[in-house]
């Protein structure tokens, strides 16, 4: 059987130990806590934070080969998940706030991100997450206003995540190497964030101001809004901005007016 790294699962094995206990201590793991690994792989991360003995650890890995080795490896030490991460039914997964790691797949890591962020009860299901992402995605998520990676994966996370770049790795720390560097990221969900009716429309608004990224806001107001110049002197707007110029809770009051005007 073949345990190697699959390329169609976006598969890239962190291998630096150094690293993989700076990662683990990040957590903080108590024997009162929870732990959630996604994608162990060949369990390098997941040997560390067996040694920290949490109360309960799950590992979820797609791979049914790398599955059956861990299953194998770790016997009951862990909950082990043979399933895609992105069909998990988080509401149903535990009843206790967990602690989340995870060398992400490149290919599915701002979903997975974002299919979190929509969860009504996130505070409620999560610690913290800790989390390995292809540095370009990384810097979108954690991008300042006025620049040109900012925009909807930085307004989302930020709406209900608080969020700090912790290192940049580089390729030669993974195996296979990967062509780009890789980002660590330090979450922690919100206890108080701006309420919607449906987490949707926020997404609808930044969508539509960014596919006109480098039109004025005028433009995309005018596509949500019957009355664009009531929105614009409401929320005192300078419509000659751009959306890369409105910061996160200036998207929360426009979004909540949009929501208004839907009702």
């Amino acid at each position: 059987m073949n345990f190697g790294p699959k390329k169609s699962l976006g598969q890239n094995f962190l291998l630096n130990k150094e690293i993989i206990k700076y990662i683990v201590e990040l957590g903080k793991i108590t024997n009162e806590n929870i732990v959630i690994e996604i994608g162990p792989g060949t369990g390098n991360l997941t040997e560390e934070i067996l040694k920290k003995s949490p109360k309960k650890f799950f590992a979820i890995e797609k791979d049914k080969n790398l599955y059956l080795e861990l299953k194998n490896k770790y016997k009951s030490d862990i909950k082990l998940i043979n399933k895609d991460v992105l069909k998990i039914e988080w509401n149903d997964f535990y009843n206790e706030p967990c602690l989340v790691f995870g060398n992400l797949p490149y290919n599915i890591s701002a979903k997975l991100l974002i299919d979190w962020i929509r969860l009504n009860n996130l505070n409620a299901l999560f610690k913290k997450f800790i989390l390995m992402f292809q540095k370009e995605v990384a810097d979108r998520i954690v991008a300042n206003v006025n620049s040109s990676k900012y925009g909807r994966l930085t307004i989302l996370t930020e709406w209900k995540m608080s969020v700090k770049k912790i290192m940049d790795i580089e390729p030669n720390n993974f195996f296979p190497k990967p062509k780009v560097k890789s980002s660590l990221l330090y979450f922690e969900p919100r206890e108080r964030f701006y309420r919607f009716d449906n987490s949707k429309n926020l997404e609808k608004v930044t969508n539509i101001f960014f596919q006109n990224r480098r039109k004025m806001i005028k433009k995309p107001l005018n596509i949500l809004f019957n009355d664009s110049k009531k929105i614009i002197k409401k929320l005192n707007l300078d419509e000659k901005c751009r959306p890369q110029n409105l910061d996160p809770l200036t998207y929360f009051k426009i979004s909540k007016e949009y929501e208004n005007e839907l009702n």
